[in-house]
């Protein structure tokens, strides 16, 4: 029989403002923010570093993600079609989104007529600044038939740290138009497809030919096996026109079900979800189910940190601990 745990979520207020993760003290880099039609353009020290898309896709991602060296960080594919050495495998797997596979049994992950959409309702603050800028939108998570399951208010924050950048996303998720269940599955929640070196796999086939990247988790398993673990961050790193780079993602510890569980692949998709337990952690079914009920929220924050060097050399552990240390945004109680 199917379990499903229920939990009574921690009200909060709609965040005012989301202070950046700074894992070190870094010499300062202005973060611009310049707004166009369908998004808004993130400049670090006058140089392109990302772009919020909030229109013309099922949810609204980032893209491209510019790290250390000026080196594209992420799959192009499918908002550029034309990049060689990509594979052009599951379009739905932007290069980085928060979606998930089951809310209230809508798939607001794939994409088909069938699916749901997260659609930008508002821009609530567009902050530019000296040392970090900062997004924070509003957007209802709409079903097929044109229902409001759910709403959110997103907190993107941007900044320069020693040898990288990060992104620092606080998802408030409200259940504003009724209970809201997170069904137990494997696609979601905060995803990333990651640069094809990146990836640990080679796939010929696919035009993929230069994966040289390697994985390891705060819990010391690497390679394939980190797929389906538990850990507070993951990282992967390899080398892109000769520079080692990485992309660490960071679970904070107030986070649901900390630590998440990760459905890390070998070909470069990697996503946190906090609801897999059986369909990636291997769990009785239906045990990561979660429910939140009408009128409260739960919150998500999740920091990306594009990093050069190894995971060693970018100090991976010190830097979660130093992100781990900030104060909880939100939280859930039983």
């Amino acid at each position: 029989m199917m379990q499903r745990t229920t939990f009574r979520v921690v009200p909060m207020a709609i965040l005012s403002c989301c202070l950046a993760a700074t894992p070190r003290q870094a010499t300062a880099q202005a973060v611009k923010i310049e707004q166009s039609d369908d998004r808004l353009n993130v400049l670090i020290g006058g140089e392109p570093f990302t772009a919020y898309i909030f229109r013309g896709h099922s949810r609204p991602l980032l893209f491209p993600i510019i790290g250390p060296h000026r080196l594209n960080m992420t799959r192009s594919f499918p908002i550029k079609m034309d990049v060689p050495g990509e594979a052009h495998d599951h379009p739905h797997q932007k290069p980085m989104f928060f979606a998930y596979g089951s809310v209230n049994g809508v798939n607001f992950f794939a994409e088909s007529p069938d699916c749901g959409k997260t659609v930008h309702d508002k821009l609530l603050k567009v902050e530019s600044g000296s040392e970090r800028g900062l997004i924070q939108t509003e957007n209802n998570w709409v079903a097929p038939d044109g229902r409001i399951v759910c709403t959110d208010t997103r907190t993107i924050t941007f900044q320069a740290v020693p040898g990288g950048r990060t992104i620092d996303w606080v998802v408030a998720l409200h259940a504003s138009h009724g209970d809201v269940t997170f069904g137990d599955d494997k696609h979601g929640i905060m995803a990333i497809r990651m640069h094809p070196n990146l990836q640990l796999d080679n796939a010929p086939e696919q035009g993929v030919t230069t994966a040289n990247g390697r994985a390891v988790n705060s819990e010391g398993v690497s390679g394939r096996d980190v797929f389906g673990k538990r850990a507070r961050w993951i990282d992967y790193w390899g080398t892109i026109d000769g520079h080692t780079v990485g992309i660490a993602i960071f679970d904070h510890p107030s986070n649901p079900r900390h630590p998440t569980w990760w459905m890390a692949r070998g070909y470069g998709y990697v996503a946190a979800d906090p609801f897999g337990a059986n369909a990636i952690g291997g769990e009785p079914p239906g045990t990561g189910d979660m429910t939140i009920r009408n009128g409260t929220t739960v919150t998500f924050r999740y920091l990306f940190l594009f990093h050069e060097g190894d995971p060693n050399q970018a100090q991976i552990a010190e830097q979660y601990r130093q992100f781990a240390a900030r104060p909880s945004l939100g939280g859930y109680s039983e």
